[in-house]
């Protein structure tokens, strides 16, 4: 799917991505994104490298470069209630710990920003040195804020989720029929969880390795949040479950889930239980929409590490 000849290619991956996540718009914007594109780099006075692929899920990220030749990137991506407040969660983190905004139009879903080192995420790490830098970048993440902000509430966030599960729980595999348990136990979770929750901070939303990027003026940065206000836990679960293939083909999966949650509650001073619940929420979650999407070892790999909580 080509902008013009010579220009640059949208990637296949962000076709399809984008056409899954909202068939009606989807395409409609995937259509309009070429001519979107080169009137943004012509405002900005921007020339383009080269557009990243496969790049963003939502996004087209392309390598770019200012008038006064600094690097940056242009970030061009469909609007989704998840994606929404991107912008306004980077300018409250200004820099620290995430990438920097240098510039945005958050109605037509664009963002101009700092270029990070875009090859080398912190799953290149090796896992134990990757966690330990994981949490320090949390930490600093999470910021209590005002009455009157923008962000959408976790227990919005719940409640759809726990729509997903429902719907998903009526798919037509015996993969789904048999997390039956699973998931009622999720939905039991969530809702006990939101009822009960007593803090409220700014949370990424979506931290996981793959999010977190190599900097020139920090180590690393965190990037693409999906950003909700709610309890750390939250956060801290998408951790939890990242590179969960290590866990899921280590033998004594139960007991080297409690210690991973044991570390990451102690090194960020969560409480256990929850964490552990929302852990089984958001694997829960993952798995039955990789089971929806096709992607039965993904699924089958969520739904294994939540069996184990």
């Amino acid at each position: 799917m080509s902008a013009a000849p010579g220009q640059f290619t949208v990637p296949d991956r962000l076709v399809r991505s984008v056409t899954a996540a909202d068939p009606e718009e989807g395409p409609r914007w995937l259509d309009g994104l070429p001519a979107l594109v080169r009137e943004r780099l012509t405002r900005l006075d921007l020339t383009l490298e080269r557009v990243l692929d496969p790049g963003g899920s939502l996004s087209l990220v392309a390598y770019v470069h200012r008038d006064d030749l600094s690097p940056a990137v242009l970030k061009v991506g469909l609007r989704t209630p998840g994606t929404a407040r991107e912008p306004d969660a980077l300018a409250v983190w200004a820099g620290r710990g995430a990438v920097l905004l240098l510039d945005a139009d958050p109605a037509a879903g664009v963002l101009l920003l700092e270029r990070l080192h875009g090859e080398i995420p912190l799953r290149s790490l090796a896992e134990p040195k990757a966690m330990l830098e994981a949490t320090s970048l949390l930490h600093r993440l999470w910021t209590p804020l005002a009455p009157g902000h923008p962000f959408p509430a976790l227990a919005e966030r719940a409640e759809a989720t726990a729509a997903a599960l429902t719907r998903h729980r009526a798919l037509p595999d015996p993969t789904a029929a048999e997390a039956a348990d699973l998931i009622a136990e999720a939905l039991e979770s969530a809702g006990a969880l939101t009822a009960s929750a007593a803090e409220e901070f700014l949370l990424h939303g979506d931290f996981h390795h793959g999010n977190v990027l190599a900097a020139d003026r920090a180590p690393w940065l965190a990037i693409d949040p999906r950003p909700l206000v709610g309890e750390r836990a939250y956060d801290l679960a998408r951790l939890a479950l990242d590179r969960a293939d290590t866990l899921v083909g280590s033998p004594g999966l139960p007991a080297a889930v409690r210690r991973r949650l044991h570390q990451l509650a102690e090194a960020l001073e969560v409480d256990r239980e929850r964490l552990r619940g929302w852990t089984l929420v958001r694997a829960v979650e993952l798995g039955l929409a990789a089971l929806a999407a096709g992607r039965r070892p993904d699924a089958e790999l969520y739904l294994e590490f939540a069996g184990a909580l």
